[in-house]
């Protein structure tokens, strides 16, 4: 049985699990068999599960955590934020560490604005887990890799 809980048939009887392309937003489906494989998108051939956070958008957010199967990460930061500063390098060691089984991403609360008022986000850094594009939890504050992988593995 798959590690997630997330993935469905497709169309030949294969588990397999939805991805949305960060580099240029285009769903593939990914047989479970072939995650640890470093699959790439179909369209563009860029890395669907890089070993490093996921740089989001305004206009690429809700897409990429509706249709992304996986559990996602995201991290809401400013780039004048000392204590996201101080955090970015164990939320990328993070990333690391948890690829292919949790996604880890970045939201600059600056850049959006919109989507950060959508989640409340009062005080950064702030994490959000998101699975099956609902967030489930949430812990705001600088954390180190430890903690940003065990808040994952929730």
């Amino acid at each position: 049985m798959p590690e997630h809980s997330f993935n469905s048939i497709g169309s030949t009887g294969i588990d397999t699990v939805n991805f949305v392309c960060s580099a240029c937003a285009s769903v593939n489906r990914v047989p479970d068999s072939k995650l640890a494989d470093g699959p790439i998108c179909g369209r563009c051939k860029q890395p669907l599960l890089p070993s490093h956070p996921i740089d989001l958008t305004e206009s690429s957010f809700a897409k990429f955590i509706a249709k992304t199967e996986l559990p996602v990460l995201v991290d809401f930061w400013a780039p004048w934020c000392g204590p996201c500063r101080m955090m970015a390098p164990a939320f990328a060691e993070a990333a690391a560490q948890l690829s292919p089984k949790v996604l880890l991403a970045k939201l600059n609360t600056e850049q959006a604005p919109s989507t950060a008022g959508q989640f409340d986000i009062t005080g950064i850094p702030t994490m959000i887990l998101f699975k099956a594009g609902v967030p489930v939890a949430r812990q705001s504050g600088a954390k180190n890799v430890q903690q940003i992988v065990q808040f994952a593995n929730r």
